[in-house]
């Protein structure tokens, strides 16, 4: 059963509001840093923990050319950070925000109970 959401503004939720407006461009820079499929891709891999380019390259199914230029602009958003064993590069997720927004598009995306619920309610 669907029910409508209550979207009555009381005090909090206006203070809340007037928060976010006052960090909209944050906010808009940081989605717009993981509004990109291979971004997003190379985050859901990295939630798992640290990664070489070389594993996200065969995660990923991509060129290194690809994953390397996905991880510059994730490290210039300060989304990822890495750190150098001899030749090789590995990286890991930065910003906590990133790890805890993943989380929330796997359980509105992925997880079964979610699809069911979806196809439910067409």
């Amino acid at each position: 059963m669907t029910t409508a959401l209550d979207t009555r503004p009381d005090a909090g939720h206006a203070a809340d509001l007037q928060g976010m407006e006052a960090r909209a461009d944050e906010a808009t820079a940081f989605l717009k840093a993981l509004a990109h499929e291979g971004r997003l891709r190379i985050l859901c891999a990295l939630v798992e923990g640290e990664k070489s380019v070389t594993e996200l390259e065969r995660l990923l199914s991509a060129r290194q050319s690809a994953v390397s230029q996905q991880l510059a602009r994730l490290r210039l958003e300060g989304l990822v950070d890495n750190r150098r064993e001899g030749k090789i590069i590995f990286y890991r997720i930065a910003d906590d925000r990133a790890a805890r927004l993943l989380q929330v598009l796997h359980d509105i995306f992925c997880d079964d109970e979610a699809e069911t619920a979806g196809d439910a309610s067409d």
